[in-house]
C-alpha cells in the first residue's frame, strides 16, 4: 500500500496494490474508488482531502 497527497490539488490517493485501474466510481462526493478488471478495488482517491480527513495526524 502506498499513500499519496498532493497538496496542489488537495488530493489523497491510496495506492492498494500496483495493478492497473480498469474502471472508477464515485461512492461519495469527492471519493472515488478505482477498479481492476477482475472489479478488485485497486485504490481510492479522495478530493478535498485536508477538509475529509485529519492529514496532521494529531
Amino acid at each position: 500500500m502506498k499513500i499519496s497527497y498532493y497538496i496542489d490539488t488537495d488530493s489523497l490517493y491510496i495506492d492498494l496494490n500496483s495493478k492497473q485501474s480498469a474502471e472508477s466510481k464515485e461512492v461519495s462526493e469527492g471519493v472515488v474508488i478505482d477498479y481492476d478488471t477482475e472489479g478488485k478495488v485497486v485504490g481510492i482517491d479522495i478530493d478535498n482531502a485536508s477538509k475529509k480527513i485529519d492529514l496532521k495526524g494529531d
